[in-house]
C-alpha cells in the first residue's frame, strides 16, 4: 500500500492564451527595435549619433527583457531601479573614461 500512495499524477493543464500572447508581444517588440537598429546601422553614417541610438536602443532591449522574461516588471520598482541605475552608470564611466583618455593622448602629443 506505501508504494501507491507515493505514486505522482500528471494533470494536463489547458493552453494559457494569455501568456502567449504576451510572449508573441515580446517577441514582436524585440523584433522591431532589432530591425530599427538594423536599419539605421545601413543608412546612417558611422559616428556618435549612431553609437548613440545603438547603445539607447540596446539599453532599452536589456531593460525590456529584464522587465519581461526576468519578471522584474511585477516585482518592486527598488529592486528594478538597483539593476538599471547601475547600468546606466558603468554606461557613463566609460564614456567618461573614454573622454579623459583621448584628452590626456591630446596633451602629451
Amino acid at each position: 500500500m506505501a508504494i501507491d500512495e507515493n505514486k505522482s499524477t500528471l494533470e494536463v493543464t489547458p493552453r494559457n492564451e494569455e501568456k502567449i500572447k504576451k510572449i508573441w508581444k515580446t517577441a514582436g517588440i524585440l523584433l522591431i527595435l532589432t530591425s530599427i537598429e538594423f536599419v539605421f546601422a545601413f543608412t546612417l553614417p558611422r559616428g556618435l549619433l549612431l553609437y548613440a541610438i545603438f547603445i539607447g536602443l540596446t539599453i532599452w532591449k536589456a531593460k525590456y527583457i529584464m522587465m519581461e522574461f526576468m519578471h522584474l516588471g511585477d516585482e518592486a520598482k527598488p529592486l528594478f531601479y538597483s539593476i538599471i541605475v547601475p547600468l546606466i552608470f558603468l554606461v557613463w564611466l566609460v564614456i567618461a573614461l573614454m573622454r579623459e583618455g583621448s584628452d590626456i593622448f591630446m596633451i602629451r602629443w
